[in-house]
């Protein structure tokens, strides 16, 4: 099997097979049909793993649609977040696709490169972005949410963009694991660059990181 570079090995080589049209059952070939006709246009990622259940990859790709493409979060700060996710879990194929997603979306890059790095990133004047930050952070990596920061998102965003942003963070948590376990390959023209030691979770700094 052909090997995509990177920071972790343990990453390369798939350790199951992902169903193609060719191979697919009627129940298979329904969704992946579903799929490809819907805001995605294609078959990636986690999606050709959970296709080994189709009822799996049916109620998969109807909530990932919903969490990607119709929050009441603005598509920028929902992919910050999936980028503080993607980051904690070390996914590469979740990293390199939406770190493209979020420079799209108007994420400065200098944000995205510094949570690559695990870096604290220079929000400047943008508070809602420093806000969802702060709060996937927290929950990715302490399990829970302090009240300050969760309060953070209620006063900008509402109850439902609070629960919005738990869901989203769950989600490509989900994704990443999926990515990670089963080493599913990034697509052809797509090469790995998360820095750092395989198997160790990313930690990335908070505001009480900061020095005068």
């Amino acid at each position: 099997m052909s090997k995509q570079p990177g920071h972790n090995e343990l990453n390369t080589g798939e350790r199951i097979s992902f169903p193609t049209p060719e191979t697919m059952s009627d129940a298979q070939l329904e969704v992946y049909e579903q799929i490809v006709s819907g805001p995605r246009r294609t078959l990636v990622g986690p999606l050709r793993a959970a296709l080994h259940n189709p009822a799996l990859a049916d109620r998969w790709q109807r909530l990932g649609q919903v969490l990607r493409f119709e929050t009441s979060i603005p598509t920028y700060l929902n992919e910050l977040a999936i980028l503080v996710t993607a980051r904690r879990w070390n996914s590469e194929l979740e990293w390199a696709i939406h770190s493209g997603d979020a420079d799209r979306a108007g994420l400065a890059p200098e944000i995205t490169a510094a949570i690559r790095t695990c870096s604290l990133p220079d929000f400047g004047k943008d508070e809602a972005a420093r806000e969802i930050y702060e709060f996937s952070r927290q929950i990715l990596q302490q399990g829970d949410v302090e009240e300050d920061a969760y309060q953070s998102i209620v006063v900008r965003w509402g109850e439902v963009g609070a629960v919005e942003l738990t869901a989203v963070i769950g989600y490509y948590s989900m994704v990443a694991m999926t990515l990670n376990a089963h080493r599913v390959p990034l697509p052809d023209g797509m090469t790995a660059s998360l820095p750092g030691p395989a198997l160790t979770l990313a930690q990335m700094p908070g505001p009480d990181r900061l020095t005068d």
